[in-house]
């Protein structure tokens, strides 16, 4: 066979160059994306009930919910949140598990909920994974000096309108999600006093609206040779018909709506702000479809982007501009890759020369390189997936490795020549010798990679592209070295100088006798010498590498934290604190760190300053927290930037502060090196207590760990007012709670009423008492409650006013109320050596100093979980490779023994 392929040398060469073609034709053809698409695992259940307080949906939507949602197949983990006015259910599952069939069993548990509060919206079910996060990040904000004095905020239906369908319509995106500005309601201001004088109330208002508005279908109706469609039309086409509204009629006196209220069309309240380089905008997220190429989507939105500007947003008064996008990773990985094969092809010729002396041999030992560089492509494309930096970094590994092949078989080759075989003779010979060895060289390399391919966890989906690029690369390197390197030598003369060899060939290094080379065949001669030498080479070899592997091993990380040179910080709020005050907070913020974007690092690299230059300043701010995502000019300034900036939270009254390194493969919080804990108990006062004592006592074993808690506070201190009717008084009234409950809700927060219907738009239609969305603390008392026998009286004359305190979040993991940390250790400090510190010198320190109550549990989760698991894949699978090789190689070597030895 050999024989062969080295005589067709012209073949050879063609079918190498047609692969060579066809393979960077694939190779340019694999779509480039960020990392590998990860198994979706996690699908998030998402509620929204405006206005409602954590209290009321954890008993009126999350536990109905959960009650149901618990008995899906396969369901792993629960967690479960309910904030102001919005629940969230987050189902985990296991690794390969089928999320379409996971997704139907959710969707048929949610309809088992009976009903739903008014007002509730429909459940939003939501799977994705990390890998499917948003890549590109925009922003919408007015001109320079808002020519057009445009409010930011209401710009938000225009946006979405306007420019996300163009977004959208850009090849390879899947979603563009707008973020921030405040959504369109019809609002119904009622005149309390006007209305209580026509003997009406809210209730009469609310009823009268959601009865008129609505059509109805009548089936359908025959004429003739027709068939007819039949509706009844009852919706409001416009505001004027809403306020023409009759409200109530007593014999031809007539009440419309805009005798007793005014209807105008406004936005709901605003509840947080957000904030680029200091100027308000509109945020936008750009999400790609699954196997698309993210290069490709980032160059052709920015032209849509150039487009956008000029054709709609310009001349209305705005811009939008890319804040940031992760594709740069990508394209910095590409041009690494290219350069490092550059690179690696010099150093191996270079070091292959000074081995070789020989500038032909080192050209056919070389020649391989970019040809298997080329099948790591194609091993990808064949294998369905990307380029991404993962893929790439295998890649980079592979060059250095497809090399070695091929030098096996040049060395041989040339072994025979200096018998005195001719180049045809001498090119057959050498091959035909070491090719067993060189196929059981390429066996147990790719094996040793093999068992990656069947970790179903994260950790194998995310490095199984190395397996398949190192492999494909390998595979390929071994072809060439038994199929284009001896048909190339045949044809080559390498041009070696007289060397003294052996009788079989051998020359020592540089071809002279004796040095170094002499020395290590000396000292390997003498070795085997004997059958005592030999049995003790191997017994303190084996010895030697258990004592390595026992002692010098270093602590466990779960996965490499993937960092870019971006930081995720919050400074979470004591409960209570409203929106105009974080916002006069984060001014503060703003103007310590704004003059430092896009400054020089000059006084920074003097020490003038504390905070280095930065490239841009994202800042969100809402009731709870404000939250910076910042990037700065210099990669290895980020550290500085995220000491200075939790350092400045602190500054702060009762602030609690976190930050973490942008990560392009986990989570933005840390997620690879998270140790959490999860303290669940009978009450909220036993757990936040025990969460706090836990909270310092990890800040006291690890050296300025950076710390989040899930809720963001951990105190009962959350202002509730509870309104207590007097039921006596009311039943002599005729008042139940709908009636009360629903009239304080109008005159405070607004009560919503049904949906108004613009072109193709649903608008919510709100009712608010004549104070607004801004209504007085000290007025609830004199709020006026109209009774169904005509009587107005004030809300104290009818309930008791009670001050409280409560939860700001409720949290659940698997039905019960819970708080987790998430624990960050120093970089110094790794993980398995973290999670060991955390169970003795936090967990039971805690229990024997009785911090730590029996009714209270505490469980270790997060990133050492998945090291455990993953830890144990690798090992069954790895015990399976051992195997899989050795009966590879007593199968090339037609030897049980000689396998043991190697």
């Amino acid at each position: 066979m050999f024989a062969g392929i080295i005589r067709h040398g012209t073949l050879v060469a063609v079918i190498t160059l047609i692969l060579a073609i066809l393979g960077t034709a694939a190779a340019l053809r694999i779509p480039v994306q960020m990392i590998p698409d990860l198994e979706t695992r996690t699908v998030t259940v998402e509620t929204r009930w405006p206005g409602a307080t954590p209290q009321d949906i954890e008993k009126e939507i999350l536990i109905e919910q959960e009650r149901y949602l618990r008995n899906v197949p396969n369901l792993t983990r629960m967690i479960s949140s309910a904030s102001f006015g919005a629940s969230e259910i987050e189902l985990e599952f296991p690794f390969g598990v089928d999320i379409t069939e996971a997704l139907i069993q959710i969707n048929n548990a949610l309809s088992q909920v009976s009903d739903y509060p008014r007002n509730v919206d429909e459940p939003r079910i939501v799977a994705a994974s990390f890998s499917a996060n948003a890549f590109m990040y925009f922003r919408i904000s007015t001109l320079i000096g808002n020519p057009r004095e445009l409010d930011i905020d209401l710009m938000r239906d225009f946006v979405e309108d306007r420019v996300r369908p163009r977004m959208e319509g850009v090849p390879g995106v899947s979603e563009v999600t707008v973020g921030g500005g405040a959504e369109r309601q019809v609002q119904i201001t009622v005149d309390e006093l006007k209305l209580a004088q026509r003997g009406l109330s809210l209730l009469d208002l609310r009823d009268a609206i959601t009865a008129r508005n609505r059509d109805m279908s009548g089936g359908e109706i025959d004429s003739g040779k027709r068939s007819y469609l039949l509706r009844t039309l009852g919706r409001f086409e416009d505001l004027e018909e809403l306020e023409q509204l009759v409200v109530s009629r007593t014999g031809d006196s007539l009440v419309r709506l805009s005798d007793v209220a005014s209807v105008r069309q406004d936005h709901s309240r605003i509840r947080a702000l957000s904030f680029v380089n200091g100027q308000r905008v509109l945020g936008l997220q750009v999400r790609r479809e699954t196997g698309s190429n993210v290069i490709d989507i980032k160059r052709a939105m920015l032209k849509e982007v150039d487009a956008i500007n000029r054709e709609v947003l310009e001349p209305a008064g705005l811009r939008l501009d890319l804040t940031s996008d992760d594709a740069r990773y990508v394209e910095a990985s590409v041009a690494n890759v290219w350069t490092n094969l550059a690179i690696g092809a010099v150093f191996a010729s270079l070091v292959l020369f000074l081995f070789l002396r020989s500038s032909r041999a080192t050209l056919v030992a070389v020649i391989g390189i970019p040809l298997c560089t080329i099948a790591a492509f194609m091993g990808l494309l064949i294998a369905g997936r990307t380029i991404n930096v993962i893929s790439l970094a295998g890649i980079a590994f592979a060059i250095g490795m497809t090399v070695d092949n091929s030098i096996v078989v040049l060395e041989n080759i040339e072994r025979h020549r200096r018998l005195g075989l001719n180049r045809f003779d001498s090119a057959l010979k050498g091959v035909q010798e070491v090719w067993p060895a060189v196929l059981a060289s390429t066996m147990t390399t790719i094996l040793v990679f093999l068992p990656i391919l069947f970790i179903e966890e994260e950790a194998g989906q995310l490095y199984s592209d190395v397996a398949i690029a190192i492999s494909a690369a390998i595979l390929a390197s071994m072809l060439v070295a038994v199929t284009l390197v001896p048909t190339l030598s045949a044809r080559m003369g390498f041009g070696v100088r007289e060397t003294v060899a052996d009788g079989s060939g051998n020359a020592p290094f540089g071809g002279r006798a004796g040095g170094w080379a002499g020395g290590i065949v000396g000292v390997v001669r003498w070795l085997v010498g004997s059958g005592v030498r030999r049995v003790l080479t191997i017994l303190i070899t084996v010895a030697l590498s258990l004592w390595i592997i026992l002692t010098l091993t270093p602590p466990a990380e779960y996965l490499p934290e993937g960092e870019e040179p971006k930081t995720f910080a919050s400074m979470n709020a004591p409960p209570g604190y409203n929106l105009s005050e974080m916002e006069v907070i984060a001014k503060q913020i703003e103007g310590h760190f704004l003059p430092h974007v896009g400054a020089a690092s000059d006084a920074f690299d003097a020490g003038e300053v504390s905070v280095p230059p930065i490239a841009f300043l994202n800042m969100q701010v809402s009731p709870t927290n404000v939250r910076i995502i910042a990037e700065t000019v210099d990669p290895l300034h980020i550290e500085p930037l995220m000491d200075e900036i939790t350092g400045f939270y602190e500054q702060f009254p009762g602030m609690r502060s976190f930050a973490a390194k942008g990560s392009i493969i986990s989570s933005n919080d840390g997620g690879t090196r998270s140790i959490n804990l999860d303290i669940s108990g009978p009450d909220l006062v036993s757990i936040y207590r025990a969460a706090n004592a836990a909270y310092e006592r990890a800040r006291e074993i690890f050296d300025n760990p950076r710390i989040q808690t899930q809720p963001r506070t951990l105190s009962l201190a959350q202002p509730l007012i509870q309104v207590r009717p007097d039921w006596n008084r009311a039943a002599e009234l005729g008042l139940d709670t709908e009636a009360i409950g629903f009239t304080i809700a109008s005159l405070t927060e607004g009560a919503y009423l049904d949906d108004f219907f613009l072109d193709d738009d649903k608008i919510d239609i709100y009712l608010y008492g004549s104070q607004g969305r801004e209504p007085r603390l000290d007025e609830l008392p004199n709020v006026m409650i109209h009774t169904p026998g005509g009587a107005t009286l004030p809300l104290s004359g009818l309930a008791t006013i009670e001050e409280a305190v409560d939860a700001g979040t409720v949290r659940r993991v698997d039905g019960r109320r819970t708080v987790t940390l998430n624990v960050i250790p120093p970089d110094d400090v790794p993980l398995e050596t973290g999670v060991e510190r955390v169970k003795v010198e936090l967990l039971d320190a805690m229990r024997s100093s009785g911090e730590l109550p029996s009714d209270v549990s505490v469980e270790i989760s997060g990133a050492s979980d998945q090291l455990d698991a993953t830890r144990d894949a690798l090992s069954g699978n790895f015990l399976i490779a051992l195997l899989i090789i050795y009966l590879v190689l007593v199968a090339i070597f037609a030897h049980w023994g000689f396998p043991l030895l190697i």
